[in-house]
Protein backbone atom coordinates (compact mmCIF):
# COMPACT_ATOMS: atom_id res chain seq x y z
CA UNK A 1 0.00 0.00 0.00
CA UNK A 2 1.07 3.65 -0.70
CA UNK A 3 1.91 5.88 1.74
CA UNK A 4 1.01 9.71 1.45
CA UNK A 5 0.95 13.04 2.78
CA UNK A 6 -2.18 14.98 2.24
CA UNK A 7 -1.07 18.61 3.62
CA UNK A 8 -4.04 21.08 3.35
CA UNK A 9 -3.15 24.86 4.01
CA UNK A 10 -5.06 28.40 3.81
CA UNK A 11 -5.78 29.07 -0.26
CA UNK A 12 -9.48 28.24 -1.08
CA UNK A 13 -10.13 25.39 -2.45
CA UNK A 14 -11.17 23.06 0.77
CA UNK A 15 -12.88 20.94 -2.22
CA UNK A 16 -10.08 19.79 -4.17
CA UNK A 17 -8.41 18.27 -0.81
CA UNK A 18 -11.27 16.72 0.48
CA UNK A 19 -11.54 14.80 -3.07
CA UNK A 20 -8.54 13.62 -3.35
CA UNK A 21 -8.44 12.83 0.40
CA UNK A 22 -12.10 10.38 -0.47
CA UNK A 23 -10.37 8.81 -3.74
CA UNK A 24 -7.38 7.73 -1.83
CA UNK A 25 -8.96 6.50 1.47
CA UNK A 26 -9.06 3.09 1.80
CA UNK A 27 -6.62 2.50 -1.41
CA UNK A 28 -3.43 4.27 0.31
CA UNK A 29 -1.78 4.86 3.94
CA UNK A 30 -2.85 8.38 4.67
CA UNK A 31 -1.17 11.33 6.60
CA UNK A 32 -2.98 14.32 6.82
CA UNK A 33 -2.10 17.45 8.20
CA UNK A 34 -4.21 20.44 8.06
CA UNK A 35 -2.72 24.36 8.52
CA UNK A 36 -4.91 26.80 11.29
CA UNK A 37 -6.37 28.52 8.08
CA UNK A 38 -7.20 25.70 6.32
CA UNK A 39 -9.29 24.41 9.26
CA UNK A 40 -10.77 27.62 8.94
CA UNK A 41 -11.13 27.19 5.20
CA UNK A 42 -12.37 23.43 5.61
CA UNK A 43 -15.71 24.84 7.39
CA UNK A 44 -16.15 27.83 5.64
CA UNK A 45 -16.16 26.35 2.48
CA UNK A 46 -17.69 23.07 3.31
CA UNK A 47 -19.14 23.22 6.36
CA UNK A 48 -16.60 20.38 7.58
CA UNK A 49 -14.09 19.57 10.76
CA UNK A 50 -11.14 17.98 10.36
CA UNK A 51 -12.71 15.39 11.77
CA UNK A 52 -13.83 13.86 8.63
CA UNK A 53 -10.58 13.09 7.64
CA UNK A 54 -10.65 10.06 9.28
CA UNK A 55 -10.65 5.97 8.51
CA UNK A 56 -8.52 2.99 8.40
CA UNK A 57 -4.66 3.70 7.56
CA UNK A 58 -5.33 7.38 8.05
CA UNK A 59 -3.43 9.46 10.49
CA UNK A 60 -4.44 13.27 11.83
CA UNK A 61 -1.80 15.56 12.68
CA UNK A 62 -1.71 18.96 13.67
CA UNK A 63 0.41 21.63 12.10
CA UNK A 64 2.26 22.54 15.00
CA UNK A 65 3.98 19.20 15.88
CA UNK A 66 6.99 18.92 13.81
CA UNK A 67 8.02 16.53 16.05
CA UNK A 68 6.27 13.30 13.88
CA UNK A 69 7.55 10.75 11.33
CA UNK A 70 6.40 12.30 7.95
CA UNK A 71 9.08 15.11 9.30
CA UNK A 72 11.87 12.81 9.14
CA UNK A 73 13.44 11.48 6.24
CA UNK A 74 14.60 7.82 7.28
CA UNK A 75 10.12 7.56 7.52
CA UNK A 76 9.56 6.10 3.79
CA UNK A 77 7.00 7.89 1.71
CA UNK A 78 5.47 7.72 -1.83
CA UNK A 79 4.21 11.41 -2.27
CA UNK A 80 3.01 14.29 -0.75
CA UNK A 81 0.57 16.65 -2.25
CA UNK A 82 -0.31 20.11 -0.83
CA UNK A 83 -3.94 21.25 -2.11
CA UNK A 84 -4.96 23.49 -2.19
CA UNK A 85 -1.83 25.53 -1.50
CA UNK A 86 -1.27 29.02 0.14
CA UNK A 87 1.53 31.44 -1.63
CA UNK A 88 2.25 32.09 1.91
CA UNK A 89 3.35 27.88 2.40
CA UNK A 90 5.17 28.27 -0.94
CA UNK A 91 6.89 31.05 -0.21
CA UNK A 92 8.39 29.32 3.09
CA UNK A 93 8.73 25.95 1.09
CA UNK A 94 10.71 27.59 -1.24
CA UNK A 95 13.12 29.83 0.84
CA UNK A 96 13.48 26.55 3.04
CA UNK A 97 12.06 27.66 6.39
CA UNK A 98 9.88 24.50 8.20
CA UNK A 99 7.98 26.46 10.81
CA UNK A 100 5.28 24.24 10.82
CA UNK A 101 4.40 20.39 10.17
CA UNK A 102 3.59 20.90 6.15
CA UNK A 103 6.85 23.22 5.73
CA UNK A 104 9.26 20.28 6.94
CA UNK A 105 7.06 17.43 5.43
CA UNK A 106 7.60 19.13 2.38
CA UNK A 107 11.04 20.09 3.05
CA UNK A 108 12.04 16.27 3.84
CA UNK A 109 10.34 15.75 0.28
CA UNK A 110 12.31 17.69 -1.82
CA UNK A 111 15.86 16.76 0.22
CA UNK A 112 15.28 13.00 0.10
CA UNK A 113 14.12 13.52 -3.58
CA UNK A 114 10.44 12.69 -3.17
CA UNK A 115 7.10 13.62 -4.91
CA UNK A 116 5.89 16.19 -3.75
CA UNK A 117 3.30 18.08 -5.33
CA UNK A 118 2.40 21.49 -5.23
CA UNK A 119 -1.40 22.94 -6.20
CA UNK A 120 -1.46 26.59 -5.89
CA UNK A 121 -4.91 28.18 -5.92
CA UNK A 122 -4.18 31.72 -6.68
CA UNK A 123 -5.05 34.43 -9.38
CA UNK A 124 -3.18 36.14 -10.48
CA UNK A 125 0.37 35.37 -9.63
CA UNK A 126 2.80 37.56 -8.42
CA UNK A 127 6.58 38.36 -9.50
CA UNK A 128 7.35 37.00 -6.14
CA UNK A 129 4.50 34.13 -6.45
CA UNK A 130 6.26 33.28 -9.95
CA UNK A 131 9.88 33.30 -8.38
CA UNK A 132 8.81 30.65 -5.58
CA UNK A 133 6.87 28.60 -7.58
CA UNK A 134 9.96 28.62 -10.21
CA UNK A 135 12.36 27.51 -6.41
CA UNK A 136 10.25 24.70 -5.90
CA UNK A 137 10.16 23.38 -9.48
CA UNK A 138 14.03 23.68 -9.76
CA UNK A 139 14.21 21.71 -6.57
CA UNK A 140 12.36 18.93 -7.52
CA UNK A 141 8.45 19.54 -7.03
CA UNK A 142 5.91 19.23 -9.35
CA UNK A 143 3.85 22.45 -9.65
CA UNK A 144 0.16 21.09 -10.59
CA UNK A 145 -2.00 24.44 -10.43
CA UNK A 146 -5.85 23.97 -9.70
CA UNK A 147 -6.54 25.02 -13.01
CA UNK A 148 -9.03 22.91 -14.76
CA UNK A 149 -9.95 21.47 -18.36
CA UNK A 150 -13.02 22.24 -20.25
CA UNK A 151 -12.39 20.23 -23.12
CA UNK A 152 -14.07 16.92 -22.31
CA UNK A 153 -17.46 18.72 -21.54
CA UNK A 154 -17.24 18.75 -18.01
CA UNK A 155 -20.76 20.67 -16.87
CA UNK A 156 -20.85 20.80 -13.12
CA UNK A 157 -18.88 22.16 -10.41
CA UNK A 158 -17.97 18.15 -9.13
CA UNK A 159 -16.59 17.71 -12.73
CA UNK A 160 -14.63 20.70 -12.70
CA UNK A 161 -13.07 19.49 -9.13
CA UNK A 162 -12.38 16.19 -10.61
CA UNK A 163 -10.68 16.78 -13.53
CA UNK A 164 -8.14 18.25 -10.86
CA UNK A 165 -7.65 15.57 -8.41
CA UNK A 166 -7.76 13.08 -11.36
CA UNK A 167 -4.71 14.67 -12.36
CA UNK A 168 -3.16 15.16 -8.87
CA UNK A 169 -4.24 10.64 -9.05
CA UNK A 170 -2.29 10.58 -12.06
CA UNK A 171 1.20 11.86 -10.77
CA UNK A 172 0.64 9.67 -7.44
CA UNK A 173 0.78 7.02 -9.99
CA UNK A 174 -3.03 5.81 -8.56
CA UNK A 175 -5.31 4.45 -10.77
CA UNK A 176 -8.59 6.76 -11.27
CA UNK A 177 -11.83 6.73 -12.99
CA UNK A 178 -12.99 10.42 -12.57
CA UNK A 179 -11.32 11.65 -16.28
CA UNK A 180 -10.86 9.03 -18.90
CA UNK A 181 -7.81 10.23 -21.30
CA UNK A 182 -8.67 12.71 -23.82
CA UNK A 183 -9.29 11.36 -27.29
CA UNK A 184 -9.52 13.43 -29.86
Amino acid sequence: MKRFVLAITGASGAAYAKRLFDCLKGNAELHVVVSDRGVELLHLELGLKTSCFAGENVTLYKNTRVNTSIASGSFPLDGMVIVPASMGTIGRIAAGVSGTLIERAADVMLKEKRKLIVVPRETPFSTIHLKNLLALDQAGALILPASPGFYQGQKTMQDLIDFVVARILDQLGMPQDLLAPYQS
